[in-house]
């Protein structure tokens, strides 16, 4: 009989079993390593499978039964994917309960966290930049960030074994685990919970307008309050956040993309088809003094930049995604992100220039829907108007509930780590509840914070634009002074000067405001 499969066997190199230590999560979950095996250095090179063993050579002397056997399980292991620890309170948090997404699912988060009422400020940076600058600073921004969008896509796994499930432990796998939890936490909590804020003071104010429409005259006598409609709006997106966890609320974000590219068609449809206001120019808003003009076009590069957000999410919207060896999960994230990004181009770039076509230098800082409703609102039919607003409503509706999100995963995982149990219905209708209202709170102590975009896009502007630049760099490490090594550190670093020039600009332009608003109401 020939010994020669055993012998094979008997040569294979093994290696110590070794200890998985575990990193604390910014979450408060705990991850295991990936396991390093030792060996020769081309053993390093090649990451190890569970079908490394399953070879032709090694099926070659035995029968046709027991091969098939092992061909089936070759194929099976194959499906079944990477040989991961899961961590079992993963099962439990909203963000990795599910992973039965898809491309669709892909396209109908990244459209719902991509587009919203930020693009609808568009035309007031176009105001401050002129044509060329506005279109050149709008191009180099948008495939900048699909470049970045691309690069968090390809980190998702880049670890074999490992699934950076969220954009923070991404960070610390970059920059080491305290400084990635000092650099992503701050703009990216910011983001979520700043977003779904703003997002109550748009969609309650858009709800008192669309009220108005509606009703006219016949229903002024004793109207809702702003407060009161930031509650109303405040109540239905509390509803709407019990739907269970990300993969759950895929409907809500079809609608909410849906009803964003719906409006933002009308809108600017609507604005270059009315008559333009005669006292109207193309000329850029000037200033008084070369530093007071300097700081206004950095908030408006900073306006841009906030129109570009959503890269908080890619991580996550990943991670509910299945993933194995023949179907890695960011073949299906990129094919939906390419669709919804394409549709995002379509809308924010008419936005954008149909807008300041349309109102000019005239354009309120409050953007081009305002500009819509004050300049038109007499010679656009009361219906088409109610029924934009209504959208503006479904859009902040839905949008709420993909960036609150990232806000219940953290809740929910502070509990499981300390209880080592999944949440009830309770307390995850509970942790929602306090989030939905602690926003309320922040949005009525702040009612500016919706027309900060300047400062917020200068504050999280690394977590789209510079962040995921560094991550490539630190963690595929390409070729020091290859093209690839110059990319990625030049647009890093470039992405955090202007992410502090854009924030000067945005307090700047937020003092100015304010200053003017306290000198009109004395006088």
């Amino acid at each position: 009989m020939d010994e020669r499969p055993e012998m094979e066997l008997m040569s294979i190199p093994t290696t110590p079993r070794v200890s998985t230590p575990e990193i604390l999560t910014p979450t408060g979950q705990r991850s295991p390593r990936s396991i390093r095996l030792g060996g020769s250095k081309d053993q390093t090179k090649s990451s190890w499978t569970p079908t490394s063993l399953i070879s032709p050579r090694f099926l070659s002397p035995i029968g046709t039964p027991m091969k098939k056997v092992i061909v089936n399980m070759k194929s099976y292991l194959e499906e079944v994917g990477h040989i991961t620890k899961l961590n079992p309170q993963d099962a439990w948090l909203p963000i990795t309960e599910s992973r039965n997404g898809n491309a669709h699912y892909a396209a109908f988060h990244n459209l719902n966290a991509g587009i919203g009422f930020q693009a609808l400020l568009l035309p007031v940076a176009f105001s401050y930049l002129g044509w060329s600058w506005g279109i050149i600073a709008l191009t180099i921004a948008y495939f900048w960030q699909l470049y970045t969008l691309w690069v968090l896509v390809q980190l998702h796994e880049a670890v074999p074994g490992k699934r950076y499930n969220r954009y923070v432990e991404l960070a610390q796998a970059a920059f080491g685990e305290r400084l990635g939890v000092w650099l992503a936490l701050f703009p990216t909590v910011y983001l979520s919970a700043g977003t779904g804020t703003a997002l109550i003071l748009i969609g309650g104010e858009t709800m008192k307008l669309f009220f108005q429409i509606v009703c006219g005259p016949a229903c002024s006598s004793n109207p809702l309050t702003t407060v009161e409609w930031y509650l109303v709006f405040t109540s239905l997106s509390i509803v709407l956040s019990q739907l269970p966890n990300l993969n759950s609320i895929a409907g809500l974000s079809l609608v909410g993309a849906i009803t964003a590219i719906v409006y933002c068609t009308i809108v600017w449809v609507l604005s270059v088809t009315q008559m333009r206001p005669p006292s109207m120019s193309y000329q850029p808003i000037s200033s008084p003094t070369a530093t007071a003009s300097t700081f206004s076009i950095f908030n408006a590069l900073g306006v841009i930049a906030f129109a570009f957000r959503g890269h908080n999410l890619a991580l996550e919207i990943q991670a509910t995604m299945p993933s194995t060896f023949k179907h890695p999960a960011h073949v299906p994230m990129w094919r939906g992100a390419k669709v919804a990004y394409t549709l995002i181009a379509m809308c924010v770039f008419p936005v954008a220039i149909g807008g300041f076509w349309a109102y000019g230098n005239l354009m309120p800082s409050s953007g081009i829907l305002n500009a819509l409703y004050g300049f038109h609102n007499h010679d656009i039919s009361r219906g088409l108007l109610a029924t934009t607003f209504l959208l503006v409503v479904f859009n902040c509706l839905s949008s709420y509930q993909i960036y609150s999100m990232p806000v219940f995963d953290s809740f929910e995982a502070g509990y499981t780590s300390r209880t080592n149990r999944p949440c009830s219905i309770w307390v995850r209708s509970g942790f929602r509840v306090l989030c939905g209202f602690i926003s309320f709170f922040i949005g009525v102590a702040f009612p500016f914070l919706s027309s900060l975009a300047g400062l917020l896009g200068g504050v999280t502007l690394p977590v789209t634009f510079a962040y995921p630049c560094f991550m490539w760099a630190l963690i595929r490490k390409p070729p020091k002074y290859s093209f690839s090594w110059y990319l990625n550190w030049g647009l890093g670093w470039l992405g955090i000067a202007f992410s502090l020039a854009f924030s000067a600009g945005g307090i700047w332009s937020t003092v100015n405001n304010g200053l003017k608003l306290r000198f009109f109401q004395s006088n």
